[in-house]
């Protein structure tokens, strides 16, 4: 639905700025800013001038209509006095589209009608009926300007655009002045980061090459350490195993009698030289597994006669009659790819170390199969130990401090969790104070 506000009849040359003229004063009159004026006014004398060299003319409506969305436009329809080459029209220079929201060719009663829209702005006056009466009537009685007249208005524009475009162009000086500066203070933070960067790069080099070194020093010390415990050991066996022969010597009913007290402290030495000897293999074992020169011999292992055998062996360790040693028969089938001479010595030590620190009560040997692991646990009613300490254990010759003494070297643990790691599994501890201790070796079914 439109409102048509003036007819104009474009037939000669002096109509061009008649219709020029006429639609700046209806696009005042709805509302258009002055820039949209100018712009539809350009438009309008462009097309009226190839529709008068092209069709002879035509008739131009100006009318307020409203469009697709419901917003209100100035719309101009000008319908060509011959018909359009294919009923189509093509402005020779694309720049008159771009003054203009619409312009486009429409039917209108079967005739092809030249089209063209500028949206009005929202906050122009509501035409009411009675305005737009108002509109008709002033546009009609008011007189056209003579083409001299339309000329000095579009002189006037032509300046006022030029003024406009002289200071668009002195702000986009402006702009581009600060863009430089701007430009100039990015690229300043850039170099300056980016030496930081390569500063930051230079540093964490540094870095990485003082770990690289001091990771070689703590290897180096690690070699010596064990070339040192192996190397001690060695030289330490001969001669305590000499000692215990004496001793042993000294002790046979074949030798010359021995006193009382001479018996004790002949058998006082055996047992100090049998605690030596055996700090002596541990220290041993211990710098073999730190070495690498322990390689497991892979094969499948029988756990039920694993677990025999320690059934057998450790029973006689068994001193106190207030502690029993129980030996779970493990689920069948209780096969795993493992080193059985490793594993055994692995349990034995854990066996031995929870015997060693219960006082009354049990110390069991159970497995469970989970998925493709085996689970062997080693739970003791002992003295526990405490959470903060859990780590502890596992370090050489550490012992929880208490106040129940026992013998030991504190290297058993330690030896125990390099066996299980060689071995592709892990050993864990969970214990409390006064609530004994699990340790728990995961041991993959298949080997490592």
């Amino acid at each position: 639905m439109s409102e048509p506000l003036l007819h104009l009849a474009l037939r000669v040359e002096q109509d061009i700025f008649l219709v020029r003229q006429r639609g700046r004063e209806v696009a005042a009159a709805v509302g258009l800013e002055h820039q949209d004026q100018v712009r539809i006014a350009t438009a309008l004398s462009e097309v009226a001038r190839e529709l008068l060299r092209g069709a002879d003319g035509a008739d131009v409506t100006f009318a307020l209509a409203w469009d697709a969305v419901g917003r209100r436009v100035l719309q101009v329809d000008l319908s060509p006095l011959r018909p359009l080459p294919g009923g189509r029209y093509e402005p020779q220079s694309g720049a008159v589209a771009r003054l203009v929201d619409t312009l486009r060719v429409v039917a209108v009663e079967g005739d092809s009608v030249v089209r063209m829209s500028r949206r009005v702005p929202d906050h122009a006056e509501e035409l009411t009926p009675e305005r737009a009466g108002r509109l008709r009537a002033e546009l009609a009685e008011r007189a056209p300007g003579s083409a001299l007249d339309e000329l000095a208005a579009q002189n006037s524009q032509l300046i006022a655009a030029l003024d406009e475009v002289r200071s668009q162009r002195d702000e986009l000086e402006v702009l581009n002045s600060e863009l430089q500066e701007t430009n100039q203070g990015v690229m300043a933070l850039y170099n300056q980061l980016t030496e930081e960067l390569e500063e930051t790069n230079r540093g964490v080099v540094a870095l990485y090459a003082e770990l690289e070194e001091k990771s070689a020093q703590l290897r180096a010390a690690s070699e010596s350490k064990s070339r040192f415990l192996a190397n001690v050991s060695h030289e330490l066996r001969a001669p305590v195993t000499a000692i215990i022969g004496l001793a042993r010597l000294l002790a046979d009913s074949a030798s010359d009698p021995l006193t009382g007290e001479q018996a004790r402290q002949v058998g006082l030495i055996r047992s100090s030289a049998g605690d030596l000897l055996g700090l002596v293999n541990e220290l041993l074992d211990l710098a073999k597994a730190e070495s690498g020169r322990i390689e497991p011999e892979w094969s499948e292992v029988d756990l039920r006669a694993v677990f025999g055998q320690l059934r057998g062996t450790l029973r006689a360790l068994t001193t106190r009659s207030e502690v029993e040693l129980v030996v779970e028969e493990p689920p069948a089938p209780a096969t795993l790819r493992s080193d059985e001479v490793l594993l055994a010595q692995v349990l034995r030590n854990l066996l031995h170390n929870g015997l060693k620190f219960t006082e009354r009560g049990e110390v069991r040997l159970r497995a469970e199969r989970r998925g493709e692991q085996w689970m062997l646990l080693v739970t003791d009613t002992g003295v526990g130990i405490p959470p903060e300490l859990h780590e502890r254990v596992f370090e050489e010759f550490y012992q929880v401090p208490g106040t129940t003494r026992v013998g030991g070297t504190g290297l058993g643990l330690p030896y125990a969790r390099r066996l299980v790691t060689l071995l592709g599994g892990t050993l864990e501890l969970r214990s409390e104070t006064g609530r004994g201790s699990t340790f728990t070796v995961l041991l993959p079914a298949g080997g490592a």
